[in-house]
């Protein structure tokens, strides 16, 4: 199955596909986004152009390079023939629904190459699930960037029970030839590692906001200016062991009995989602995101990634 992956197909043009296609795109290769009406690609291809500016201005983009060359690796499809035929790596970012990933894939598997790499961008969804629907399930894979995906520099690779070591270590190559840090995950779970850790994070977070130790603003506070800075350099599992085991163990003893171990999503978390209050998408959450201070909050957050591309290329 394995041979030198040359050209991209990307199942998506949205909010996820639109990103994952610029960084094939940046990184070189012919992409043939696929998406179903012409209007979500057009959409697709104006949010690549957006986000290709902002990596020229932070000289992002390889040597010689401008947007418009970024863009005409890029090629549009409204069918799945034409868009999978010629492709060595075809990587979709979908609807987050196991019934419609298994229609679109067994439809790819009809017109793709034999020895084509398959790839989901789920967040959490069952690969094994997912490929048990394929005639060759050895060549399906979890490639899961994290959002934004042209920002953040994670993709944890997951095999689903059928999936062949060949697929694994060829996707995992793959990421870090598009300047990707992948993670190898050893098996599948749900929520794989990246989110597992994250929920765990926020169910105790929601917690302390609902017995009233702390806002929404003090929790973040308290989150970037201490545990966000040390995991960004040496992570949670070196931090302990830089703190000290016993400590840490110490700490265990009586703090996990007075922590939040429910089994079923936070009361606030609950009601802010029935009220229609989703955040961002939505304008308001937890904070108001429609104002100016909102606004700024977003363009910091993409500015200070922008400049962590950056140094994270440099020092290659």
């Amino acid at each position: 199955m394995a041979r030198e992956i040359q050209t991209i197909a990307n199942i998506g043009s949205g909010t996820m596909g639109h990103a994952t296609a610029l960084q094939f795109a940046v990184a070189g290769y012919p992409v043939h986004l696929v998406d179903c009406t012409r209007e979500l690609l057009d959409a697709g291809m104006a949010r690549i152009r957006a986000d290709a500016e902002s990596f020229e201005e932070a000289g992002l983009l390889a040597p010689g390079d401008t947007v418009d060359d970024v863009l005409a690796r890029i090629s549009t499809h409204t069918d799945y023939e034409s868009g999978v035929k010629n492709a060595d790596f075809i990587i979709e970012s979908i609807v987050e629904k196991l019934e419609v990933k298994q229609q679109v894939w067994q439809e790819i598997e009809r017109y793709a190459p034999a020895d084509a790499i398959f790839a989901t961008n789920t967040s959490g969804l069952s690969p094994t699930a997912i490929q048990s629907v394929l005639k060759h399930p050895e060549r399906f894979v979890v490639a899961h960037f994290w959002n934004p995906a042209h920002l953040m520099p994670l993709v944890e690779v997951v095999p689903g029970e059928s999936t062949a070591e060949e697929t694994v270590g060829e996707t995992f190559a793959l990421m870090e030839r598009i300047g990707k840090k992948p993670a190898k995950i050893r098996k599948e779970s749900l929520g794989f590692v990246g989110n597992r850790l994250q929920l765990a994070v926020l169910r105790e977070a929601f917690n302390i906001m609902n017995e009233g130790i702390a806002d929404a603003e003090t929790i973040d506070t308290v989150v970037k200016y201490s545990l966000g800075r040390r995991w960004n350099l040496v992570g949670p599992i070196a931090s302990a062991d830089l703190g000290g085991l016993d400590v840490f163990y110490n700490i265990s003893t009586y703090l996990f009995n007075d922590m939040d171990n429910g089994t079923e999503p936070s009361p606030l978390l609950e009601a802010k989602v029935e009220n229609g209050e989703l955040g961002a998408k939505t304008g308001k959450g937890f904070y108001e995101w429609t104002g100016e201070s909102g606004k700024a909050i977003i363009r910091d957050c993409d500015r200070h990634l922008l400049q962590a591309l950056a140094e994270d290329n440099s020092a290659r």
